[in-house]
């Protein structure tokens, strides 16, 4: 099985000399995956190894009409950080060399990749329904808006002002809407 270990959502149209840079970038078959999530959506895809040994698949998936998907997909032994981090920084220069717009990276390594809906779009009331009874700790709070407790303090930010703006924060605890002013104030 495989399972992502970094994925970058773009969105934007490509030429098909832009779509045959990319491949060639980041060094695709023009064949797409068969196996995993997404396998369906993919145009694109190389089996190779992270400087450790470890097997790892990079995708290009492609989503609705303009929608491009970079996946770093693993089999179980995680991908070496530094290649993930690496490749966090090439996805970037590719969609920013093709004109593309970043929708969000997944984990988020910073503010700027954490996919916010705009407001008043009912995306965020959905994922946060008004019945959503939500915790009484932070520390409990950042599962349940799809982050870790050890991700970079601006995604956690971020993610927090997101669930700030829901209908459910509304009947937040009176503790755990303290602990987010704390937290959003740095103390």
């Amino acid at each position: 099985m495989l399972w992502p270990a970094l994925r970058a959502l773009a969105h934007g149209a490509l030429s098909a000399e832009q779509l045959t840079w990319l491949r060639e970038r980041f060094g695709l078959i023009d064949s797409p995956r068969t196996e995993g999530p997404g396998a369906a959506q993919s145009i694109a895809h190389v089996n190779r190894t992270d400087p450790e040994g470890t097997p790892v698949v990079l995708d290009l998936a492609r989503t609705g009409e303009s929608g491009w998907v970079l996946t770093l997909f693993h089999t179980g032994e995680q991908p070496n950080a530094d290649s993930v981090e690496s490749l966090r920084t090439a996805f970037r220069a590719a969609i920013a060399q093709l004109g593309l717009t970043l929708v969000e990276i997944e984990p988020a390594g910073s503010a700027d990749e954490v996919y916010v809906a705009p407001v008043g779009s009912g995306t965020a009331e959905s994922a946060f329904a008004a019945h959503w009874e939500l915790p009484g700790e932070l520390e409990q709070v950042w599962s349940h808006v799809g982050v870790l407790a050890d991700a970079p303090r601006d995604v956690l930010e971020v993610k927090l002002r997101e669930l700030m703006q829901t209908p459910a924060w509304a009947s937040a605890p009176a503790g755990l809407r303290q602990q987010a002013e704390d937290f959003l104030h740095g103390d």
